[in-house]
């Protein structure tokens, strides 16, 4: 069964692919085919993934095409089909949001060639989470990484486009050349080119092969996820795109990289040494505050959002890092704990960041700008769009009782049990993790208050805001999806927990789920003696009845009182206007403030006067934040390898003879090689 599900889904990509680039002499005929067709793919891939999830054992066939000698096989078992599942339902959503999104591209763009470059992504994604061996998962990824750099660069004719599409492209082959060098030790390691013959064979190479083989592929995958310090081409990539593409970018795109950590530390390795977990672990935190403190600067508002993804991810990487230290001191109950946040919180974020870029791209939609200096007062304009922003910012704020509270919740837990750990490390580095990811809830909580309250409250502070209107009824839908999906995954989060029992079975080697259950399953444990126990649940029921008391009151007693009507006390300033409003630079200054050290911010006033300074007739205000690590980072290595670049061009001598005597000394070379081998 999910064999001809997973097909047909397939067939479904390719048929959308084919019916956006053929477009049948009509934009509209194309965007219709190709999302649709895509739709129809995702809800055949959440079906496929749905039936095969429940089974450790993977289920391998092979894909009738291909070519001679290299074997096309694809495998869907509990953690592939997990992550399948996450890119199923954002994808299904993220296709009903395009169908109007994309309508107001005809007559300006070709939706045909977005609806074919955008099933591309979606096949290519599908195979990269179930492919069987390297071969396939390379060329796999290598679609995918091209498909993606198409849809980023969709509006070409801007230099921003341009210049984040080509640094997209960079960074992704980079990170592919570390990966294909991992993949190439493991095949001579292990004499295959199939994933089932790597399992935990990197536990069993020489302790330098295993420290070389972890730090090829975290930072191979870690380009792709977005880790610091190698994020640059998040931020970078994610504003210029499509919006119903940058959901895609930061909701599961990202998350290859994450999938390829799981394979890799989770199956690859059998128990890895304390040290790896401990620079997963390390690498969470650093990426989940310094992702959040950028945001907090931004005033773009898809660049807060992929600041956000580089939180979210860090945060994956604790749950992670967590479980690979629980593993190495022989706590597989613990391990599997942290590992199921971590994985929780894979889905959660895919479906509240999938939704913010949504809500961020209606924004766009109807104001065409990203500035939230610009906006404000679209909770009265577009008030479909302004609930769903709100929904999103709570789940990722990680506010009970929505989905990014219950895996950010098991996060806490997870670092809290490792202080009872017998290991002193783990002892002093865990309870300082949970601080430091306290302190980034926080920080993430204020960045969301600032980022709603100053694009939906207030007065508009511009023409476009004033003149904004809602959204088309698809593009509400397709944010309702994911609105949903929030809060089905908080309140329900007992009775999603053990989907994770197959997947902790193939890599712990038990299930633990029952350990998170308690109350009937309408109690979320932590699953260990010393943790604590919420209710998602009660604390709704608890908000509604809170909510619902001041109404029933009004009804009994308040209906005999004298009501008198007037204005908003102005503060003794009448006919206030969006000038007197809280700006969201002025929101985050005292952040700004605080980590100075950091931000090493700049800031640049000019007067202007007709008479006297004391007298100005305009003052220009400037300010912006040192890029720390593309300025001592990125910086010098292009300088450097721009020098290197030059000496090197010496050898390009333009004679015939020079370059006949490079092949030969090659072929001399390599022949030498292969009498040694």
């Amino acid at each position: 069964m999910p064999h001809a599900l997973y097909t047909a889904g397939l067939i479904a990509y390719l048929a959308g692919a084919a019916v956006g680039l053929a477009g049948f002499g009509s934009p509209r005929r194309a965007r219709i085919g190709a999302f649709s067709l895509a739709l129809a793919g995702a809800l055949l891939e959440i079906a496929a993934a749905a039936s095969a999830i429940g089974q450790p054992a993977a289920g391998t066939w092979s894909i009738p095409f291909g070519i001679p000698f290299f074997s096309w096989t694809v495998r869907l078992n509990a953690l592939s089909a997990y992550f399948n599942l996450a890119l199923g339902i954002l994808s299904a959503a993220v296709s009903v949001y395009s169908l109007g999104y994309v309508r107001g591209m005809e007559g300006r763009r070709n939706a045909g060639v977005l609806g074919f470059f955008y099933n591309v992504l979606l096949l290519s994604l599908t195979l990269v989470f179930t492919a069987a061996n390297a071969f396939f998962f390379l060329v796999a990824w290598e679609v995918m990484a091209l498909s993606a750099y198409c849809l980023v660069s969709f509006e070409h004719e801007k230099e921003e486009t341009r210049r984040a599409g080509i640094v997209f492209l960079i960074m992704s082959h980079a990170g592919t050349g570390l990966l294909l060098i991992a993949f190439l030790m493991m095949a001579q390691a292990g004499g295959s080119l199939d994933f089932a013959g790597w399992h935990h064979l990197a536990s069993r190479l020489p302790a330098w092969e295993q420290g070389t083989l972890f730090v090829l592929f975290l930072l191979g995958f870690g380009v792709k996820a977005g880790i610091i310090p190698i994020h640059v081409w998040l931020p970078a990539a994610h504003p210029v795109a499509p919006s119903n593409i940058s959901a895609l970018m930061s909701g599961i795109v990202i998350k290859t990289g994450i999938y390829g950590m799981a394979l890799v530390f989770f199956d690859f390795f059998d128990i890895p040494p304390v040290w790896a977990g401990m620079v997963v672990l390390g690498v969470g935190v650093l990426s989940a505050l310094l992702g959040v403190l950028y945001a907090l600067m931004e005033h773009d508002l898809k660049r807060l959002l992929a600041y956000h993804s580089i939180e979210n991810i860090g945060i994956i990487l604790i749950g992670f890092g967590a479980a690979l230290v629980f593993r190495a001191l022989g706590h597989p109950a613990l391990a599997a704990i942290a590992l199921i946040a971590g994985l929780y919180h894979t889905m959660n974020h895919a479906i509240f960041k999938g939704l913010l870029f949504l809500g961020a791209g209606s924004v766009l939609h109807a104001t065409h700008t990203r500035n939230m200096e610009e906006m404000g007062g679209l909770i009265r304009r577009m008030p479909v769009t302004a609930l769903c922003f709100l929904i999103g910012s709570i789940a990722i704020s990680g506010l009970p009782p929505l989905n990014g509270f219950v895996s950010e919740w098991l996060t806490y837990q997870a670092l809290l049990a490792g202080f009872g750990s017998t290991q002193t490390l783990a002892r002093v580095v865990f309870p300082i993790a949970g601080a430091l990811l306290a302190l980034t809830a926080a920080l993430a909580a204020a960045c969301f208050v600032k980022a709603f309250g100053i694009s939906f409250l207030a007065l508009p502070r511009s023409e476009k805001a004033a003149e904004a209107r809602e959204s088309a009824l698809s593009m509400r839908f397709g944010m309702g999806i994911l609105a949903a999906g929030c809060v089905a995954l908080g309140l329900g989060a007992t009775w999603f927990l053990p989907i994770f029992d197959p997947i902790t079975e193939q890599t712990m080697g038990g299930r633990f789920s029952a350990l998170l259950i308690a109350g009937n399953g309408l109690v979320l444990s932590a699953g260990t003696p010393r943790g604590g126990t919420v209710s998602t649940a009660g604390i709704a029921a608890m908000l509604v009845l809170l909510t619902a008391l001041p109404g029933l009151f009004w009804l009994v007693w308040g209906r005999s009182t004298k009501r008198a009507v007037g204005p908003t006390w102005d503060c003794g300033l009448p006919g206030l206007t969006a000038e007197n409003e809280y700006t969201a630079t002025g929101f985050s200054k005292p952040i700004r403030m605080i980590f100075s050290a950091l931000y090493r911010p700049r800031r640049e006033i000019q007067a202007e006067y007709e008479v006297s300074p004391y007298y100005p007739t305009a003052i220009h205000f400037e300010s912006e934040i040192e890029p720390a690590f593309e300025k001592r980072i990125y910086d010098p290595f292009l300088e450097w390898l721009m020098s290197v670049s030059r000496r090197l061009r010496a050898v390009q001598a333009g004679s015939i003879h020079a370059y006949l005597a490079y092949i030969f000394l090659a072929l001399i070379a390599l022949l030498l090689f292969g009498v040694r081998g």
